[in-house]
């Protein structure tokens, strides 16, 4: 599988590389952190770690690490407008539950 983007997204990423002026791509990973275990990490990428698994879609480049490649495989991130509050969004197949506040997640 792969961890794709909507077409919001990826309007968001390019949008935020263009601007940047730098960078190859975005990662998607996951860190250890929050009640229930596990939170999302978006970041840049200038260059390619080893082990790195990159995915093209809709033009963009999505980097993710073999040991966060585990959880989030299938994933798609998608970029949202409600109200005030905008941003990112992960529709992940393998989370189970996620805390009240939703700032981490359980597989």
């Amino acid at each position: 599988m792969a961890v794709t983007l909507t077409d919001a997204a990826a309007n968001r990423v390019e949008s935020f590389l263009a601007n940047r002026g730098k960078g190859i791509g975005l990662r998607v990973g996951i860190k250890t952190t929050g009640c229930s275990g596990l939170a999302y990490v978006l970041e840049f990428v200038d260059e390619l770690a080893d082990g790195d698994e990159v995915f093209e879609c809709r033009g963009v480049k999505v980097i993710v690490d073999a040991k966060s490649l585990v959880y989030i495989d299938g994933t798609e991130l998608d970029y949202t407008k409600e109200g005030l509050n905008e941003g990112f969004k992960f529709n992940n197949p393998n989370q189970a539950d996620e805390c009240g506040c939703g700032e981490s997640f359980t597989v």
